[in-house]
């Protein structure tokens, strides 16, 4: 070895050993000046304390997941009983048609009814007008309407 080459080797060494030591000091100063500008005012959570919340939670939570069964439950409970509603509405709605089918056919019968009682009662008017008269009434007889009050 040369003794440049011995040189050069000193100062490579000299130089990676400064830059080592330059960067220990500034990791220094950066930890020094953050420890004053942002002090450790609050202890950091311990792990008995992280696991206690933790306990916590899963207990909430198996808490929660029973309250949405329960819902889930009263959902189905509730669909059915809606389910039972509609048909007893579809039930409703046919049996209110044939009533008003059945009422329509009524109100026809007594209206040709009521057309032949008055067609009656003409017929009858007529016969007693065109009598003798000796009958002497008064069209009062009996008519079959029946007056029941």
């Amino acid at each position: 070895m040369t003794a440049k080459a011995y040189l050069r080797r000193l100062l490579v060494t000299i130089g990676i050993a400064g830059s080592l030591m330059a960067a220990g000091v500034t990791i220094r100063a950066a930890s020094i000046w953050a420890a004053t500008d942002a002090p450790l005012t609050v202890a950091p959570v311990s792990v008995s304390s992280v696991q206690a919340a933790l306990d916590q939670e899963r207990v909430r939570s198996s808490a929660l997941e029973a309250q949405l069964a329960s819902l889930g439950s009263s959902a189905e409970d509730l669909r059915a009983a809606l389910d039972a509603a509609q048909a007893q509405v579809v039930t409703d709605r046919t049996t209110a048609d044939q009533l008003r089918a059945s009422l329509t056919a009524a109100q026809h019968k007594l209206t040709t009814l009521q057309a032949a009682l008055r067609a009656a009662a003409r017929r009858a008017t007529v016969t007693s007008g065109a009598g003798t008269g000796t009958t002497g009434g008064s069209g009062g007889g009996d008519d079959g309407g029946g007056h029941d009050d």
